[in-house]
């Protein structure tokens, strides 16, 4: 049996032997051994979001004459490879690693560095001449490079993926209303049945919500575009030069094309993630509420300087993100599209339905017209048996006043 080639690479705990068709190093090997903790990958949504931040870092450095531009150059063309996806199989760490999320930052410093040195046509794992912390980590922490990862994914998973999403179940649910406003059905309360309404109103209603949804999920999602990058490890911005952060954010804008802008606080956008709770709490009111408690109690953990519940919150807002966005998308296409109404089913039940008794209230009274409906119902017959039975009515007058398709506005 064939061994797997191997490289060896080090970090500060000593050295480690890594497959040598991976471009990580030491430190997410490292990781796998010390974290082989359930089975849940980091997203890739993060992943790429890391891409992207590598990208603009090197950028930014490059223009403040921190980083020499050969090197800048061949980071930037590496990072956005991974950005494109293109190293998804170099991120293998779990969600359960160190809750600043450093093993993945280093995973993509790692991926990226040995990809800029491949690119320069030097020797994979040598660390030369880009070195994984010096260069492409460079002017960051993984405290607020994570974070910063954290919102740039969610803003472009709702934005891309998300929202239209949302806007396509939207505008299948508005096809059917404009198809069924004709159709006048008995309506239904508390499972039992109600004044009637059509069709269309009801569908209406629930184009409505997703109408409404859509504007609160853009509205919270606001306070994602806030990026905590620049403040380094604390805050402070130690290790930056000064207008880093703001540049930063605007290369970023640039790469998403997204309205990105730097946080007005570093020290709120390390220690709180009140803007990520905030935004998955439109999601709860959308459709996703098993992973609010979670964010909620993660949200709540700012030790001093520092949350560390980053990689969970993460995880399980770009969970809620996918799973709002394919359901919304597959309920669409295989149901919403093809309902058809069964006109003789909701004809009959409407029929039959004694809350159409409501009619009756305001020309004979509301005692006259319950006494109706409870007969009826004792009798198993019709309203317009008992009302006539009853002589509270005549045939002429039932017809005139009973008359679903009047029942389905205000008169």
């Amino acid at each position: 049996m064939m061994s797997t080639p191997v490289r060896t690479e080090s970090d500060s705990f000593g050295t480690l032997e890594i497959p040598a068709d991976k471009y990580y190093g030491a430190q997410t090997a490292r990781s796998l051994i010390n974290f082989p903790i359930g089975g849940e990958t980091m997203p890739l949504p993060l992943v790429h979001a890391l891409g992207v931040i590598k990208q603009a870092a090197a950028r930014v450095n490059r223009d403040q004459g921190k980083l020499a531009p050969d090197l800048a150059d061949a980071i930037d063309r590496a990072a956005g490879e991974v950005a494109a996806g293109n190293f998804d199989s170099d991120f293998p760490l779990v969600v359960w690693q160190t809750g600043s999320g450093t093993q993945t930052n280093m995973n993509a410093n790692e991926v990226i560095a040995n990809r800029a040195i491949e690119i320069l046509g030097g020797e994979i794992g040598t660390k030369s001449p880009v070195h994984p912390n010096d260069h492409c980590n460079m002017s960051q922490s993984s405290n607020d490079t994570f974070p910063t990862a954290m919102h740039i994914a969610a803003a472009r998973e709702i934005h891309h993926r998300l929202l239209p999403a949302l806007k396509h179940l939207k505008t299948a649910l508005a096809a059917k209303s404009a198809e069924w406003k004709d159709i006048v059905k008995i309506g239904r309360t508390h499972t039992q049945d109600a004044t009637p309404l059509t069709l269309g109103q009801e569908f209406g209603g629930y184009a409505a919500q997703l109408e409404m949804s859509i504007k609160r999920v853009t509205e919270a999602s606001d306070g994602l575009y806030d990026l905590a990058q620049g403040g380094t490890a604390v805050g402070t911005g130690l290790n930056t030069k000064t207008g880093f952060a703001e540049s930063f954010a605007a290369e970023v804008a640039k790469i998403t094309g997204l309205p990105f802008r730097t946080a007005p606080n570093k020290f709120e956008a390390l220690a709180a993630h009140d803007a990520y709770v905030y935004a998955h709490g439109a999601l709860n009111t959308v459709a996703v509420f098993g992973n609010q408690t979670t964010m909620s109690v993660a949200g709540s953990q700012g030790h001093f300087e520092l949350n560390v519940y980053k990689p969970v919150m993460a995880c399980n807002m770009l969970q809620s993100i996918r799973l709002m966005a394919d359901a919304s998308v597959s309920f669409t296409d295989r149901c919403v599209a093809g309902i058809k109404a069964n006109e003789d089913n909701i004809t009959a039940l409407m029929e039959r339905s004694l809350m159409l008794v409501t009619a009756l209230a305001p020309a004979i009274g509301y005692d006259k017209a319950t006494q109706i409906a409870k007969t009826a119902h004792k009798n198993g017959t019709s309203l317009r048996e008992e009302a006539l039975k009853l002589g509270y009515v005549t045939e002429d007058e039932f017809d005139r006043l009973v008359r679903p398709e009047k029942m389905i506005g205000p008169n």
